[in-house]
């Protein structure tokens, strides 16, 4: 024991030595190249990643760089490469789980690269979206536009300006930057066919933000459904559903599709608040399966989409773009309809 402890006394004060402070100053990009016998220039490009260096100069550097304990500038770096290592994702609601699970998924993979991401909310704005997006864009990389609302021709005509980006519950005609949409047509399709094979002939529609493309296309496959539709202006947030109980309880549908499972949510608050049973009274349904719509009292029938792999996936692509290769294909996603004890017979009616 005594000799093992000797031992290790030797060698530390050497590998304090060969890792703290040096006397003559911190290590430098000079000090490196010179221990190298190679230029700053060569030692800039193996730093970077650069594959122009010969491999034995390469190894030469690196070797220098690590007996130096030499770590390049991050700054330095990004300014080299013209790049800084974040991207940007925009969302026009924090609140919304949906975009939390989106969130997480692009989060996850844009850290296993060794990059960083930057979050705004635009609070359903369509002029705090412009002004986020355009500021996003000149400090960071690249950006992920989660279902933004503004109108097509005037995404377009950012498209230049904001590009590299992915679009995600939303495809933009005529734009070359890929995006990572829903089908709402098929899960409202689904939710319909699921509706009247209960007896439901009458629905009625808590509408979303009027600037989304989701609202719209959900909006659209029920219109031609033939069914008797109420249509109901709500919005997006449980609050919005929770308000709109008292018209549902008036409107004499039978079932009600909402614009999203947070509407759901509050409708159903609003409903049980009203003394009416959900599904005996009225069947109730959402979209895009987020964590809790298991858990309501009853459970949520709804669509499910795949959120956390929407933001994997919105990385992939944008990785892609920033270095320089192609973006990939769009992708539109089939929602999976997940019934449960929220939807049920249709009551009759007189």
């Amino acid at each position: 024991m005594d000799v093992a402890h000797g031992d290790e006394d030797r060698e530390e004060p050497a590998r304090a030595r060969r890792r703290g402070p040096r006397p003559d100053g911190a290590p430098t990009i000079s000090r490196v190249a010179e221990a190298a016998g190679v230029s700053r220039a060569t030692v800039s490009r193996v730093m970077n990643g650069s594959a122009t260096v010969a491999p034995e100069l390469a190894a030469r550097v690196r070797a220098a760089a690590e007996a130096l304990d030499y770590q390049p500038s991050v700054v330095a770096r990004s300014l080299a490469l013209g790049r800084t290592g974040t991207v940007s994702l925009i969302v026009p609601d924090l609140g919304n789980p949906m975009f939390q699970g989106v969130l997480r998924g692009l989060s996850q993979a844009v850290s296993a690269d060794g990059c960083r991401l930057l979050v705004s909310e635009s609070a359903e704005n369509v002029e705090e979206e412009v002004v986020l997006a355009i500021e996003a864009r000149r400090r960071t990389d690249g950006l992920v536009l989660a279902s933004p609302r503004m109108a097509d021709d005037r995404l377009l005509a950012l498209a230049d300006k904001l590009a590299p980006f992915v679009l995600l519950h939303r495809e933009l005609p005529g734009c070359a930057m890929p995006s990572l949409s829903v089908d709402n047509t098929a899960g409202m399709e689904a939710i319909v066919a699921h509706l009247i094979g209960h007896g439901h002939r009458h629905l009625a529609y808590l509408a979303g933000p009027a600037a989304s493309t989701s609202n719209r296309e959900r909006l659209a496959a029920l219109r031609a459904s033939g069914l008797t539709l109420t249509e109901l202006a709500c919005g997006p947030r449980f609050d919005d559903g929770h308000a709109a109980a008292p018209r549902v309880a008036g409107s004499g549908a039978t079932a009600v599709v909402a614009f999203n499972d947070m509407v759901a949510f509050g409708l159903l608050s609003g409903l049980h608040e009203l003394g009416l049973r959900v599904p005996e009274d009225v069947s109730v349904t959402g979209f895009d399966d987020i964590p809790f719509a298991r858990f309501t009292n009853p459970p949520l029938t709804t669509a499910s989409i795949p959120k956390n792999e929407l933001g994997r996936q919105a990385w992939t692509r944008l990785r892609a773009l920033i270095g320089g290769e192609p973006g990939g294909y769009n992708v539109r996603y089939q929602p999976r309809l997940l019934v449960r004890e929220s939807t049920g017979p249709a009551r009759r009616t007189a």
